[in-house]
């Protein structure tokens, strides 16, 4: 049963990837507001921002920025996952002896793939714009795990808004208060620099101990207590969402 679910997932995965190779442009499109993003922040805004932080502002606000591009990249996944719910392709598969995850998975594997693409595009821009970081290689790989954990996360929560839709725009939609939330964090600037209410927000949304923790991996530094409360927001997001599109996914097809 295993292997089928597995064969069936690879299947349709190579589908996905093979409509994301024919419109490269899905991927440079996302990759382009972060990388605006980026040249305002240093070349235009950066100067007046004081942060305390040792190394340059384009290392600050780093994380953030590829926080900002999985939020957008996880936007076409639900615009797809809509596209094929009204051009009836599910009820094709529902006749076909595939097992049913595996739809659901094929777009979730897709965006994860899609969505590393555009993470490296603006970390090479960053280097470009002067991005250093003397971390280890197991630091690049805990912060490469914590940027799955939260592209499959929102990815989870995009299945959801594919599924749940009633228009093309509704199911796009969905992304610009996730895309947001990290300019209400301490991904620009320090919360203690926001005013009280917002600063007791941006310290307790789960951006902040993201970006923190990623922050410190760059930097060569104690993570503290923020990589577990980033992790216990990941997880927790991941199985809330997984749990709600695999749901709403069984009472489409029913």
């Amino acid at each position: 049963m295993t292997t089928h679910v597995l064969g069936d997932t690879g299947v349709l995965t190579g589908r996905s990837l093979r409509h994301i190779l024919r419109s490269p442009d899905t991927i440079i499109t996302t990759a382009v507001t972060p990388v605006a993003l980026m040249l305002l922040f240093v070349f235009v805004l950066g100067g007046a921002i004081t942060t305390g932080y040792d190394g340059s502002y384009v290392d600050y606000m780093l994380p953030g920025i590829l926080l900002i591009t999985i939020a957008s990249g996880v936007a076409y996944t639900s615009y797809r996952l809509f596209l094929d719910l009204q051009g009836g392709i599910f009820e094709r598969f529902q006749s076909m002896p595939i097992a049913r995850s595996s739809v659901l998975w094929a777009h979730v594997l897709t965006s994860l793939a899609a969505n590393l693409v555009s993470v490296v595009i603006v970390t090479g821009v960053a280097l470009i714009l002067g991005f250093r970081s003397g971390a280890s290689v197991g630091a690049w790989l805990a912060v490469a795990g914590i940027l799955i954990l939260f592209t499959l996360a929102l990815t989870w929560i995009a299945v959801i808004a594919g599924l749940s839709a009633k228009s093309i725009d509704g199911a796009s939609g969905f992304s610009y208060p996730l895309i947001f939330l990290p300019f209400i964090s301490s991904a620009f600037v320090p919360t203690d620099s926001m005013p009280g209410p917002v600063a007791w927000f941006a310290e307790n949304q789960p951006v902040t101990s993201i970006v923190d923790t990623i922050r410190a991996l760059f930097a060569q530094q104690p993570v503290g207590t923020d990589i577990w409360v980033a992790l216990a927001w990941l997880v927790g997001i991941l199985v809330v969402a997984y749990l709600a599109a695999v749901a709403l996914y069984r009472r489409k097809l029913s």
